[in-house]
């Protein structure tokens, strides 16, 4: 941090101080230079902080975490033995053991965890994650909760909005969410049901049962080609 552009940044004197004091305590600063810790922030010893990492308002971290590089988090409590990579988090918990990124957004009411896994371009809002669910990649969970164990495809979206009123999707445990799969709230799947991939769901879905909700496949010859094949 440049003592020259230190009046540029008037909070700049009290993020050193923080970065310092948590170094201290046995917190690994991985790049003191690239860190900015506000002075409310808590995080316990054991955990590591990696190059650009933002820890801002209220946030508290656990022990053994590994939080960076890149995130942005704020106001948010992460547990023990988490690893958030490249996201931001924004007055969320994730609780212990649980991963998050790279490039996940948390948004404010996320409750993720435990052991829950938050992939690449996953954004949740407002939603509870319960014990090992997963949602690996391009996902958006808001107003919904997430069964302990159920799998979340690739592509899935809960349509929480109708233009005037949010409403709430349902998720089993042990549920297996196809990929490119829309839950058009208010929803909800059972416990042990599976939803083919490439579905709109706009029914509930029973216990264990399998729900498909796509058109009907049809293939037409291209004019253009049998044109061609006259020639």
């Amino acid at each position: 941090m440049c003592a020259e552009t230190d009046h540029l940044f008037p909070e700049r004197s009290q993020c050193v101080h923080k970065v310092r004091e948590l170094a201290e305590t046995g917190v690994r600063i991985i790049d003191p230079e690239r860190t900015y810790v506000e002075p409310q922030v808590k995080v316990a010893p054991g955990t590591e902080i990696l190059p650009g990492t933002h820890l801002r308002g209220d946030t508290v971290i656990g022990a053994r975490c590994a939080i960076g590089p890149d995130c942005y988090i704020e106001d948010s409590i992460i547990e023990d033995d988490c690893r958030v990579r490249y996201s931001v988090l924004e007055e969320a918990h994730v609780r212990s053991e649980t991963a998050v990124g790279p490039y996940a957004h948390l948004r404010p009411g996320a409750d993720v965890g435990p052991k829950v896994r938050i992939g690449n371009f996953v954004e949740v809002k407002a939603s509870r994650v319960r014990r090992g669910a997963k949602a690996g990649h391009l996902t958006y969970l808001g107003d919904a909760d997430v069964g302990e164990d159920a799998n979340i495809g690739a592509g899935t979206i809960t349509c929480n909005y109708d233009g005037e009123a949010k409403h709430q999707t349902s998720i089993g445990k042990r549920a297996f969410i196809g990929s490119n799969t829309s839950l058009v709230a208010p929803v909800t799947i059972g416990d042990d049901a599976l939803i083919g991939a490439g579905s709109t769901i706009t029914e509930d879905v029973p216990d264990g049962d399998l729900a498909l909700g796509r058109a009907r496949q049809v293939n037409k010859e291209r004019k253009d080609q049998r044109e061609a094949e006259a020639q």
